[in-house]
């Protein structure tokens, strides 16, 4: 009987590394130390670790390239999973095209095509959203969806844990004292604003807690609406004293509405945002507290489970990685 491969994952467990750490290792070795490098590719080479390129059976016309394939022409949200799928395809020694179809069908077939004709090994499927996207079915070539999951079980896709996420912003609260807290969120039809506003409800429902106003205020994924936002939460209760944002735009909307209102942050409300995006959280006034997606993670496990699937060892179902809190002004220093 064979032995069970060993995994890039087993190789990062056993160096007290993580997985990215591992794919520079194995790869280029860029921005990690020379000590590092080194010890990685020693323990690597001591278990037994080889790489998918070099256990993978031949196939006529690889061409040792795996395609990208997006909806969100903003790159708001597929640039950090490019990049973490990048640093695994790298240390794979393999390539990958990014097509962006900007939420265009016609486009995503066009392109789509284009892929194939190239001859990837396969396909990473990157959704615009974290709703569900429509399975691509047989390609020919293992394909795995990432950000937004398949609506096929028989797929494999990477998405972050929307519910975990929310239960971490509002448990932070909590654990600063915080009772009365309000939850401000983007419209009501997306997946995402109804995971997080449930996960919401059902952690304060354990403390025996209700939302501030009784429940979520949707809107638009905009400053403007975080602003109209705070001033209804202020109006509806004005002991308020968290306001737990279903993404970084609104958060920065409120707290220009609190601190318009003589609110202190986060003496008086203490205000949590989602998205981690820093081109908004660093510079708002003051710095976010927010939620993290974790995106090169995911971009990093969903191009190993392709490696995987192109090996002959492909995966079903969802995996759903945790995201993490990142703490700032916003909710530090407060009581």
């Amino acid at each position: 009987m064979s032995a069970v491969p060993i995994r890039l994952t087993d190789v990062a467990d056993a160096a007290g590394v993580s997985i990215a750490t591992v794919s520079k290792a194995l790869g280029s070795g860029q921005d990690i130390s020379s000590a590092t490098r080194a010890r990685v590719r020693a323990l690597a080479e001591e278990m037994g670790y080889r790489s998918a390129s070099s256990t993978r059976r031949p196939r006529a016309g690889s061409t040792r390239t795996v395609g990208l394939l997006t909806s969100d022409s903003v790159g708001r949200f597929s640039t950090p999973v490019l990049l973490g799928a990048g640093d695994a395809v790298g240390a794979e020694s393999m390539s990958v095209v990014l097509c962006d179809s900007r939420g265009d069908d016609i486009r995503k077939r066009h392109h789509l095509q284009t892929l194939l004709d190239h001859g990837i090994d396969g396909l990473i499927a990157l959704g615009a959203t974290t709703d569900d996207q429509p399975s691509l079915g047989d390609l020919g070539v293992p394909v795995v969806y990432a950000y937004g999951a398949s609506t096929s079980p028989d797929d494999f896709s990477v998405v972050p844990d929307e519910d975990a996420g929310a239960v971490t912003a509002v448990e932070h609260l909590l654990a600063l004292g915080r009772r009365r807290i309000a939850h401000v969120t983007g419209p009501d039809d997306f997946v995402a604003t109804r995971r997080r506003a449930t996960a919401t409800e059902r952690v304060l429902a354990e403390h025996d807690l209700a939302l501030s106003g009784r429940s979520p205020l949707t809107g638009d994924w905009t400053e403007q609406w975080g602003r109209v936002a705070a001033e209804m939460v202020l109006r509806q209760d004005p002991d308020v004293d968290a306001i737990f944002c279903g993404n970084d735009n609104i958060a920065r909307g409120v707290c220009d509405t609190l601190r318009d209102r003589g609110v202190r942050i986060p003496h008086d409300v203490a205000v949590v945002g989602y998205d981690n995006w820093e081109v908004i959280t660093v510079a708002a006034r003051p710095p976010l507290t927010s939620i993290d997606l974790n995106l090169e993670v995911v971009g990093q496990t969903a191009a190993r489970a392709l490696f995987e699937a192109i090996n002959g060892s492909p995966q079903r179902g969802v995996q759903r990685l945790p995201c993490r809190l990142v703490l700032r002004e916003s909710t530090l220093g407060g009581g």
